[in-house]
């Protein structure tokens, strides 16, 4: 686990559709953040629990997207990983093993 997770590369495909569709993106990343700042939760625990959305919908880019934000909030790899385990009675052991494989891609050179 020697890479730092702290890559912000975007996928080619959400450029795509943020350039290819104007405003679009930004009142997408606006909402995300608005919903964010609007409660009491601080960052660690928001991107914790939307990794646990995004583990429960199957969702690889998602995952690697809210684990890589996750560690950038102060979440530690023991905190991002025991956020999915904790699933796995309610989403089961398949969706959680596919979900840890995906964040330990954040970690591999």
């Amino acid at each position: 686990m020697s890479k730092k997770p702290g890559s912000n590369k975007l996928p080619p495909h959400y450029i795509s559709i943020k350039e290819r569709f104007g405003d679009y993106g930004k009142i997408l990343a606006d909402l995300g953040q608005n919903v964010k700042d609007m409660g009491p939760l601080d960052n660690k625990t928001c991107e914790l629990i939307q990794l646990g959305a995004a583990a429960t919908l199957r969702s690889e880019g998602a995952v690697h997207s809210h684990a890589r934000r996750a560690v950038e909030a102060g979440a530690s790899p023991e905190e991002v990983y025991q956020s999915i385990i904790l699933l796995t009675s309610t989403i089961g052991f398949p969706n959680v093993a596919a979900a840890i494989s995906w964040i330990d891609d954040i970690y591999k050179d």
